[in-house]
């Protein structure tokens, strides 16, 4: 069951919403183009459930965190100097791969149009803004039909430092020009909360998507929904 902060009128001016597991689950996209930088590097493969959570902060981190998982079982402890020596053509083959296969294997979440409508009709300024690269966030919302409803969209690389750094978010209600304590940010995961609590903005998780492997009520939240559709429909 849902427990959320209602959107009572006037109580928020702007809302910022992540994009990977809050509006569309791209695991399929994420697992597909991995699959095929693996197979470039003539490395092992590895399944979506053990990419899963790695996701959510930012590519550098998943494919370092992909090349350890699959060095492994092959080294004892690989360490620091094996992965960064991969790393340049690893990252070199994602990116070709995931440009290639970005919203191909990925689908947007039920409710998330529904919501975004909702959110837009409510007079509420919005902006998009996750740790994907900039260069595969907006094909990706062009692609699902989302670019429309949103007035700002910021990659991961739009900002010197990342989520959960408050920088970003801080960045994106100045560009929105709204305050951060009426902006509201939704996210699917520990990275997100820690990233409003920090920026001094309130903050709501979905109930799905990737959280690192944990379940994300245990997160500090200030309200949890099953469909971004449930937004405002009470707590």
């Amino acid at each position: 069951m849902s427990h959320v902060i209602p959107l009572r009128h006037g109580a928020f001016d702007a809302v910022i919403v992540d994009l990977d597991g809050t509006m569309v689950d791209t695991m399929g996209d994420f697992a597909e183009a991995i699959r095929r930088m693996l197979g470039e590097l003539k490395l092992p493969s590895i399944e979506a459930a053990q990419i899963e959570p790695m996701v959510g902060k930012g590519s550098e981190h998943l494919l370092r965190s992909v090349l350890k998982y699959v060095l492994a079982p092959m080294e004892q402890a690989p360490d620091t100097t094996k992965i960064e020596a991969l790393y340049p053509a690893a990252w070199d083959a994602y990116q070709r791969h995931y440009l290639q296969t970005n919203g191909q294997h990925s689908a947007v979440y039920p409710g998330v149009v529904q919501g975004l409508r909702g959110l837009r009709g409510a007079g509420l300024r919005l902006a998009c803004l996750t740790n994907k690269p900039g260069d595969f966030a907006r094909p990706l919302l062009r692609a699902k039909g989302l670019d429309g409803f949103f007035d700002q969209v910021f990659g991961g690389d739009a900002f010197e430092r990342k989520k959960p750094d408050p920088l970003p978010l801080l960045k994106t209600c100045e560009a929105l020009g709204t305050a951060p304590s009426r902006t509201l940010m939704i996210g699917d995961s520990s990275n997100d909360a820690q990233t409003a609590r920090a920026a001094g903005c309130p903050v709501v998780l979905v109930t799905y998507g990737y959280n690192h492997g944990r379940p994300v009520r245990e997160v500090d939240a200030d309200g949890f929904i099953d469909s971004l559709e449930d937004l405002g429909r009470g707590g």
